[in-house]
């Protein structure tokens, strides 16, 4: 098992920025091979992965929140970043990181709260 730990979330003004952090501890195998992404679920609603990196560096992300995060992971230390811009008050949520694929996934971390005010 890898162990995902999250940082790096605060209390923001709409407009702001935010860098959240993952780190991976465990197995470095299972981190420096496969699709990494973060998750976000706000009070209500199910968690939804708002952005994606492959192994090799390709990133994806959620209409909701393209051209304002960039996904980048660093394969030497183990860790995922989430670069945050232009946060909107929509973008409040509980932050995790896992594996992409379903079947790879680890057991979740605790997350880091993102709460954005307008």
């Amino acid at each position: 098992q890898v162990q995902l730990v999250e940082s790096g979330g605060g209390l923001v003004q709409a407009g702001g920025s935010l860098r959240l952090s993952c780190a991976a501890s465990g197995t470095g195998t299972i981190f420096r091979g496969n699709a990494m992404g973060w998750y976000r679920q706000a009070p209500g609603k199910q968690r939804e992965l708002v952005a994606g990196i492959t192994s090799g560096g390709y990133t994806n992300y959620a209409e909701s929140v393209k051209g304002r995060f960039s996904i980048s992971r660093d394969n030497v230390k183990n860790t995922v970043y989430l670069q945050m811009n232009s946060l909107k008050p929509e973008d409040t949520a509980l932050y995790y990181c896992n594996m992409v694929s379903p079947l790879l996934q680890q057991n979740w971390g605790q997350g880091t709260q993102v709460t954005v005010s307008s």
